[in-house]
């Protein structure tokens, strides 16, 4: 597998020779400056690639196109935002990146209701609060008709939070969870996201389900002719939020997307502490069903309780059996290997606690320096470890 470390551009508080520090030798990163609904200019997609390089590192994974909400949900203008992707797609392969990571998330790309939340043992965690987010939804947003999309038990016990949270309380739980839509804090507003949500009315989980393959059928072709393998990222978390649906929650919505065009190039992004945030979603057979698709990974561990709440755990405690799910995807890469089929599945350390001196610096929500770097040498002290004993069944 090939060691990746997300990077946000020159914005991004950790430098490039830091990351090769950290003995990655791929980045995943986009181009975060040029404005959703943009096709990306072909000499900043260069000038990218250039930098990446001359730090001694590839550009092995774009993550991610933006993709318009129209697109998601079949409205007016669709047509025309699809074909500004597919243009940035090919100018991207063009480029030599071989992978792009993207998602289909109505809204919000992903939702958190505390950014620093006190972890058990360890440094600040993200978390999603249930009952914290049911009481945003249905008491300070005042989306028409929340409370009829959740259990009057946990309603109840949301009304009783929003109650007794201050007002400084509720407007930062919103800006929690506004940082998962895009522009975040900086851009969103309480009343665009309820236009944002509203914008979606009327969208059922079969129609959204028919966009994303309406959507598939056409780019899967262009990322053929431009040598990308597209790793289609999962819903964050895998549950309805705001009343929408998701259709990249479960073993059989990735069935259905691999199935619509059956592809090398229409993958996924096994995103572990995604999938891992449903219970009822077993990780270990998802990486054996799925290995020979998985075009990117996402390793990372969450502990879910009992009301659907999780917050992000080390990467080798919470519900995901690391150690089986990277097994899989290794002999995945071997059997590949043997076929002729591709190239090793890039995968990166994805999130990390706030540990040390991070906790008090500026960073990407999730994306510390020194929480990925303990990820990403625990996740590489199981892929020698592992790799050196399917080494031992093929002598």
């Amino acid at each position: 597998m090939q060691e990746t470390w997300r990077w946000y551009g020159e914005p991004d508080p950790i430098p490039l020779a830091h990351v090769r520090q950290t003995g990655a030798t791929g980045i995943v990163t986009a181009l975060h400056q040029v404005p959703d609904g943009t096709v990306w200019p072909e000499e900043e997609i260069l000038k990218r690639k250039a930098m990446i390089e001359a730090a001694g590192m590839t550009w092995t994974v774009c993550e991610s196109i933006p993709m318009e909400q129209c697109v998601k949900s079949g409205g007016k203008g669709a047509a025309e935002a699809v074909g500004r992707w597919k243009d940035t797609l090919m100018r991207v392969g063009r480029a030599g990146v071989p992978v792009v990571c993207y998602n289909f998330m109505p809204v919000v790309d992903w939702t958190r209701t505390d950014l620093r939340w006190k972890a058990p043992g360890t440094g600040l965690a993200l978390r999603f609060e249930m009952v914290d987010f049911v009481a945003y939804d249905v008491f300070v947003l005042n989306r028409p008709g929340a409370s009829d999309d959740y259990d009057a038990a946990l309603v109840a016990r949301a009304e009783a939070r929003a109650a007794e949270m201050s007002e400084d309380e509720k407007l930062l739980l919103e800006k929690n969870v506004i940082a998962g839509l895009p522009g975040g804090a900086l851009v969103q507003t309480r009343a665009s996201i309820a236009a944002l949500i509203d914008s979606f009315k009327g969208i059922d989980r079969e129609t959204m389900q028919g966009n994303l393959i309406a959507f598939l059928r056409e780019v899967v072709p262009v990322a053929e002719e431009a040598g990308v393998r597209l790793a289609i990222h999962p819903d964050d978390p895998p549950i309805s939020l705001f009343g929408l649906p998701r259709v990249v929650s479960t073993p059989q919505d990735v069935r259905n997307i691999l199935s619509a065009v059956d592809s090398p190039h229409n993958g996924i992004t096994l995103c572990t502490g995604s999938y891992g945030a449903r219970a009822d979603n077993d990780l270990t057979a998802m990486a054996q069903e799925f290995a020979s698709r998985t075009n990117f990974a996402h390793l990372r561990n969450v502990t879910v309780e009992e009301d659907g709440s999780f917050f992000e755990d080390d990467h080798l405690e919470g519900r995901g059996d690391m150690i089986a799910i990277i097994e899989a995807l290794l002999r995945e890469e071997r059997t590949a290997a043997a076929e002729g089929r591709r190239p090793d599945i890039p995968m990166r350390p994805d999130h990390g606690h706030l540990l040390g001196d991070d906790i008090d610096k500026v960073t990407n929500p999730g994306y510390s320096y020194n929480g990925r770097l303990k990820g990403l040498g625990e996740l590489r002290g199981i892929i020698r470890t592992v790799s050196r004993q399917l080494d031992g069944e093929a002598a």
